[in-house]
């Protein structure tokens, strides 16, 4: 028999609680309108001739299905061009400002990622931890397969999410590894996993790197995601397609 993959195993534990995100986050009016049907089904008049009721069907237009559009080779010059053309295909374009970003969370086009099973954040001081809700999705498939292949007591470290251009800037001033131009951070579907930070502390575990590699790899091959790893800042620096 075939060894099911981290990605099959993650998607199969994940699958009610990335329906529910799905539905909160895509479908408001089927929320509103299964309210509406409960609400009225449940405050009947007692006086009320239910053999004459007749009951308005529900229709729900369901969103379509995701398009992951192909990356031009023509288009890249280096591996990061690709994160820029995935963050620039994915959504609502990049973030202008603060305003903007709160504007985004207030729309729910951006939802807060504190922790979740398999992963954590680490206080952050140049981004926001804020990501889109398919992005969330995936980010809680990777977690959860990362418990899989280690325990479920692990958790890989997120040290920096997204950020608005004044922060990208700030951050530039403080480190000459940062993108001095766009960044793919500024889309809401990138994040850092470092892999020398597990269960929220600095402490470098050859073995736990070599299998949070490993199932990045898996995902990107899925093409789920993409990610780079950089040295420097001792992270994967992955974004979400």
């Amino acid at each position: 028999m075939k060894k099911l993959s981290f990605i099959h195993l993650a998607s199969f534990f994940i699958l009610f609680s990335a329906g529910a995100l799905a539905t909160q986050a895509y479908m408001p009016e089927l929320k509103k309108q299964l309210k509406n049907t409960y609400s009225t089904l449940t405050h009947t008049p007692k006086t009320r001739d239910l053999n004459k009721e007749i009951l308005e069907p529900i229709t729900v237009e369901l969103p379509l299905p995701r398009v992951i559009p192909p990356i031009p080779e023509e288009l890249i010059t280096k591996e990061y061009d690709k994160h820029l053309f995935a963050g620039e295909n994915n959504g609502f374009g990049a973030i202008e400002n603060e305003s903007h970003l709160n504007k985004l969370i207030e729309e729910e086009e951006l939802v807060l990622i504190n922790e979740g099973q398999g992963y954590e954040v680490m206080k952050l001081t140049h981004s926001h931890p804020y990501i889109t809700p398919y992005s969330k999705v995936v980010l809680e498939e990777l977690g959860l397969a990362f418990q899989i292949l280690t325990d479920s007591k692990s958790s890989m470290t997120l040290t920096s999410v997204t950020r608005t251009p004044e922060q990208q800037k700030s951050l530039r001033r403080r480190n000459s590894n940062a993108t001095s131009g766009e960044s793919s951070h500024s889309y809401g579907v990138s994040f850092d996993i470092s892999y020398i930070r597990f269960n929220g502390k600095k402490n470098w575990n050859r073995s736990k790197q070599k299998k949070l590699e490993k199932i990045l790899t898996e995902f990107q091959d899925a093409g789920k995601i993409l990610f780079i790893k950089e040295r420097k800042q001792s992270c994967y620096h992955v974004t979400v397609r």
